[in-house]
């Protein structure tokens, strides 16, 4: 009897397969690092340019299109000489200390001036990754929802960095996948159950955005709770670069909503944050997320660099390089027709198919003067292989053209 009722037991959810995914993708990683697309070791030269070195040790200069310094901040003197000012001003980097027991004074001053910027508790991490290992096992653990622990619904194109929580979050409640943007299957799951949380990218790496209107509609009707990682899309929108998510719900953000954000990429520094709504959410993570209470802060170099950052989002470069970007885009759409051509957002995929063909491609568009990324599983489904574009508002009309021309040769062959 015993052992029939452990044969007709409800196998447990695999929310991870990791042998299976090195077994798939390991052919297209050797393929991709054998023809010196992968893992380079560079240094920045001016604008988008970069120097090369290979594993020979010889140098070449290309134009960068993978880095998502969306805005081009990533090498502003202004933000460089903050991080320079602020190692000195404090005479060390680092504190190897958990965040419970000690903060550099700096920290407690950025953490102020971001929630004023974008007008929500801030607090910061080392990296987005870091800010969403703290902040999903809490909201699964219901501290956020009165104790009632919500059903967890990842969207199933979500970063990998929210994805790779499932196994833990379902430690503690149930944890469901459902179709990119299928909005219809989560209001099902609203109706069903008392309290759901979705968990979602603002701006997704590989092209597209979250329906936040939409899903704002859902949380005035259900109560659902939203989880929003928009790292591409911070600084990039709104007035005071407050992001894609947070530019689009005007007041405060409340009970129901967090939205994680990066210092790097658009804003253009390093490390990232979460963007909270109320005084009690902050005090659960200031006391029991696991990067406060395991972990150490941003480093003082980190620190320095956001805050010079933080005072150039107030002024009218930002709007400017803004318009520059959304120029560059429009300027790319124009000379090379993708899914994704006419949106205002960032990123841009040059579809191919086939993985070893995508790889070849990339080479081909490497060889010509650009550095582009190839994208194959499991960064994208299999046999939806191609080229992650990043146009920034630093590129220049030529550099872009020249990058079309060069994808151009590299599909016809």
């Amino acid at each position: 009897m015993q052992n029939e009722q452990q044969h007709n037991a409800p196998m447990p959810t695999r929310h991870r397969n990791t042998a299976s995914l090195i077994h798939t993708s390991a052919p297209h990683f050797a393929a991709a690092h054998s023809k010196g697309l992968m893992a380079l070791y560079a240094r920045p030269l001016a604008g988008r340019n970069a120097e090369i070195r290979s594993a020979r040790g010889k140098t070449r200069i290309v134009t960068d299109f993978v880095r998502c310094s969306y805005l081009g901040l990533d090498n502003h003197p202004v933000i460089a000489a903050g991080a320079m000012a602020a190692l000195l001003d404090y005479g060390t980097l680092h504190w190897s200390c958990a965040r419970t027991r000690l903060n550099f004074a700096a920290l407690g001053t950025l953490e102020e001036a971001l929630s004023d910027l974008f007008d929500a508790r801030v607090i910061t991490y080392t990296t987005v990754l870091a800010a969403n290992m703290s902040a999903l096992p809490l909201i699964a653990s219901g501290a956020l929802t009165d104790g009632v622990k919500p059903v967890m619904v990842f969207d199933r194109l979500a970063h990998a960095t929210l994805a790779f929580n499932k196994p833990v979050v379902a430690e503690e409640t149930d944890v469901r996948t459902i179709a990119h943007n299928d909005l219809a299957a989560l209001e099902e799951i609203c109706e069903a159950h008392p309290c759901v949380a979705y968990i979602c990218d603002g701006v997704y790496s590989m092209g597209g955005n979250a329906p936040i209107a939409e899903l704002l509609e859902l949380q005035r009707r259900y109560g659902l709770f939203l989880y929003i990682d928009d790292a591409h899309g911070v600084s990039i929108f709104g007035e005071k670069g407050a992001g894609f998510a947070r530019s689009q719900m005007p007041g405060g953000l409340g009970e129901r909503t967090i939205i994680a954000a990066s210092l790097g990429k658009g804003f253009g520094a390093s490390g990232g944050i979460l963007m909270l709504g109320t005084a009690p959410q902050e005090e659960v993570f200031r006391r029991f997320a696991i990067a406060h209470a395991f972990s150490a802060s941003i480093n003082v170099a980190a620190i320095g660099a956001a805050m010079a950052s933080q005072r150039l989002h107030r002024t009218d470069e930002l709007r400017q390089r803004q318009q520059r970007l959304a120029a560059n885009i429009a300027l790319f759409d124009e000379l090379v027709p993708t899914a994704q051509s006419g949106s205002t957002l960032p990123i841009r995929t040059v579809f191919i198919g086939d993985e070893l063909a995508a790889i070849n491609a990339a080479r081909r568009v490497l060889v010509a003067g650009s550095y582009v990324s190839a994208i194959f599983f499991p960064t994208v489904s299999s046999g939806r292989a191609g080229l992650r574009v990043c146009p920034t508002a630093d590129h220049t009309v030529d550099e872009i053209r020249a990058l079309a021309v060069a994808i151009d040769k590299a599909l016809e062959l």
